[in-house]
């Protein structure tokens, strides 16, 4: 567009706003339909732009209606961001009742509404309720516009209910007001609905998933004059694939929903018979139905279990299945206007007949939630919440690592669970009457702790068999090691915290960290550390753990660790003792199955298969025994030396275990830390806990003596100990620590040190440390 050109625009934008108005400048507007944001699904509302409404003649929460090919809805214009001057947001329930899809045009006009007077709804399911329950119905709708005839949606804390408007008055589009009188029937209606009541808005992101499944169904069912212009044939099928919980199924409804198509599901176990040629039959009878009330969606859920490998199953229904369903998908018969939607958790073991163009002609990966994603997950089940004030959605997404969509659902019953408990133990209400007050119900609230309380309940199905609850380590519980911390921080912050700069300078992280040095000196702290501070998810892999007595389970151990952290990706995978699994190749006298667990651990971490944000950290106290092949840049990129603490480093390591102890001021903890050269952390830990125990118990026998000087009989003993020891005031002086030091001995030698030292000279690469 030329600079004169968009001057133009831009006058006549300005023109409207000044003078459309003023002029009374009602028109029609044709408008292109797109997906509404969460926080306006059921509050009938339309999102346009400031120009639109200036076009229209309306000012900003105006009423407008919106005509469709099946009828019309009223909705409330308001000011929107993210879309185009010829566009407009409306959710799912508008949509419906208009019969329109994303992408198709609608008719957009000022509406003349008036204040009702008398409103009629009827339930379309039965339903039992009190006066409260109108008094709440009516509350909702307050100030929202409804026309005769339309369906509407109230929320409640178990769902939403369906209300068909019966009768209006004065005119058929009103809004509800204070004076209006709201009556609900108690007889329900049947309403006009063969499709599952599910919209895009019901599914939380999965924004590129939703375009390509418009582009592949919609757009062939909608406009098949467009292919037949081309000359090609629309796709068949879409294989859906992806981890439990994802959403898989939920889109395929929300898609039937949307274009309006007939909805068939066939689960695998349903369909299997023991009589010959049953199966079958009840196949084609499924695809005999959907091309009669075409166009029609059939969606397979679970695929694998009906289609699996032919060549790997022994039974022949399984088989006899696979090619009836490969002759109903692709055979000399055409299906018209059927579109097949498998979905399963294991792609790889569908028969690959299946997965060529002309059966399957897309197959969609559908991942699991990021922590954006998540949290229009969480928008979509609280939306009809009652959230306090404290209630912060980002941080609960950002904490919810692993979670897929059916978890957050879950997280979200659980919290509304914890607060209904907690609601009805301080309320001390009586569940055995018939109606709680609505005044009351207002006050049940669900708040930030009820969602906290909650996570500890729901664990993330992805890392359900993995999962490892890491105590929150800090950067600043761990005294010392500064290089140490820096390197963690660049290999595996850096990356996840500023992708782009990486991108940008075209180098990619880490791949591996090896933390090595003595026992004690801090290297799982330092692997805990890095998982609470990067935010990523854990998976923490003890070495001998992962050992089989059966050929091939430990290598399909590892192989399964690396592909649960790829779906779980940003992960950290931490390998303690790391030399008890993968030591040198040829050295060991065991049946080989270290020597193949090293080989599965090069392949899967520098392989055909690329590892994207998952970062591995091994530790270990004998490098010198690990398989060189490992310690290469590609696998373990940086080798850091945990060394024993210096005198600074043990300064500060005593300042964190002594911060909550009552020390005496005769305690100088730098000549504390001169004398405790060749103590690691371990160390100095268990020296402080011992010294406390031993004033503790000094302490004890000094209330034993005088409980014993004072009593006859052990219940005066017993309650004398327990009145002393509650009323005493402990110091810790210096010489308790020297004393202690007799019995905490370091666990390092000179000698020890030595060695260390020297095993870093002799790996032939450079080592930070």
């Amino acid at each position: 567009m030329s600079t004169s050109q968009s001057r133009i625009v831009l006058m006549s934008k300005t023109y409207f706003k000044r003078f459309g108005k003023m002029n009374n400048m009602s028109q029609q507007l044709k408008l292109r339909v797109v997906e509404a944001r969460q926080r306006d699904v059921g509050r009938k509302v339309a999102r346009i732009t400031d120009y639109t409404i200036s076009r229209l003649g309306i000012e900003n929460g105006d009423y407008v209606e919106i005509i469709g090919p099946s009828g019309s809805a009223l909705a409330q214009a308001l000011i929107g961001d993210g879309i185009a001057d010829n566009e407009i947001r409306v959710d799912g329930y508008i949509r419906r009742s208009i019969g329109v899809g994303i992408g198709d045009e609608v008719t957009v006009k000022r509406a003349q509404v008036q204040d009702a007077t008398k409103v009629v709804l009827a339930p379309t399911q039965p339903i039992s309720f009190s006066q409260s329950f109108v008094e709440y119905v009516k509350d909702w709708l307050m100030d929202k516009p409804i026309s005769r005839g339309e369906t509407i949606s109230v929320p409640t804390y178990v769902g939403s209910i369906d209300f068909v408007v019966v009768s209006t008055q004065p005119s058929q589009s009103v809004r509800i007001t204070g004076r209006t009188s709201l009556e609900i029937r108690q007889e329900p209606v049947k309403e006009s609905a063969a499709v599952p009541k599910v919209t895009w808005e019901d599914i939380g992101d999965l924004e590129d998933v939703k375009e390509k499944i418009r582009e592949i169904v919609e757009l062939p069912m909608r406009h098949p004059e467009v292919f037949q212009h081309l000359g090609i044939e629309p796709p068949k099928g879409v294989l859906l694939y992806g981890p439990p919980g994802v959403g898989k199924t939920l889109l395929a409804r929300a898609l039937a929903n949307e274009i309006g198509a007939y909805f068939t599901s066939i689960n695998g176990p349903e369909i299997m018979s023991k009589f010959y040629g049953e199966s079958e039959q009840r196949l084609r009878e499924i695809f005999e139905e959907a091309e009669k009330n075409s166009p029609a969606i059939i969606f397979i859920d679970e695929i694998d279990a009906i289609a699996p490998k032919r060549e790997e199953v022994t039974g022949e229904v399984e088989k006899r299945v696979v090619a009836q369903l490969l002759t109903l998908m692709d055979g000399i018969k055409g299906r018209g206007k059927v579109i097949v939607i498998g979905a399963t958790n294991r792609p790889d073991a569908v028969d690959p007949a299946l997965r060529r163009p002309g059966r399957f002609d897309r197959e969609i990966e559908i991942r699991p939630p990021d922590a954006k994603a998540r949290k229009e997950i969480l928008q979509v089940h609280t939306r009809n919440m009652p959230l306090a004030e404290d209630v912060d959605l980002d941080k609960i997404s950002e904490q919810t690592h692993g979670y897929t969509g059916a978890d957050l659902a879950a997280l979200a019953r659980e919290a509304a669970m914890n607060a209904l408990r907690r609601f009805i133990n301080e309320r001390k209400i009586n569940l055995e009457q018939e109606q709680i007050p609505v005044d009351v119900l207002k006050e049940l609230k669900v708040t930030m702790q009820d969602f906290i309380d909650a996570m500890k309940f729901i664990q993330p199905t992805l890392l359900r068999e993995v999962y490892v609850e890491v105590p929150k380590v800090k950067w600043e519980d761990i005294g010392g090691l500064e290089e140490a911390k820096q390197q963690l921080r660049e290999a595996v912050e850096w990356p996840l915290k500023f992708p782009e700069m990486f991108e940008k300078l075209g180098i990619r992280p880490p791949k591996g960290i090896l933390l090595f040095g003595p026992p004690g000196t801090g290297k799982t702290m330092l692997a805990k550390a890095v998982a609470t501070e990067s935010g990523a998810n854990f998976i923490a892999v003890r070495g001998p753990e992962i050992l089989s007595k059966w050929v091939g389970e430990s290598e399909k151990a590892v192989r399964e660790i690396f592909r649960r952290a790829r779906q779980t990706a940003p992960c950290v995978i931490f390998f303690d003792e790391i030399d008890s699994i993968a030591p040198m190749r040829g050295f060991t006298h065991d049946s080989g199955v270290t020597e193949r667990i090293v080989n599965q651990l090069l392949s899967e971490m520098d392989g055909i298969q690329s590892l994207n944000r998952v970062v591995v950290i091994a530790a270990t106290n004998r490098p010198d025994i690990l398989d060189p092949a490992l310690l290469r840049p590609g696998r373990f990129d940086r080798l850091i030396y945990v060394p024993p603490p210096d005198e600074k480093a043990r300064i500060e390591i005593l300042k964190i275990y002594t911060r909550t102890l009552p020390i005496d001021s005769s305690v100088n903890l730098e000549e504390l830390a001169k004398k405790l050269e060749g103590y690691t952390g371990a160390d100095i830990e268990a020296l402080a806990r011992e010294t406390t125990m031993k004033v503790l118990r000094q302490k004890y026998y000094d209330c034993l003596n005088k409980a014993k000087k004072e009593c006859k009989d052990q219940e005066c003993t017993d309650k004398t100990i327990k009145s002393c020891m509650s009323n005493l005031e402990i110091k810790i002086t210096m010489q308790d620590f020297l004393d202690t030091m007799k019995i905490v001995t370091p666990s390092l030698t000179k000698a020890d040190i030595m060695r260390y030292e020297n095993m870093v000279k002799e790996i032939k690469r450079s080592v930070i440390g």
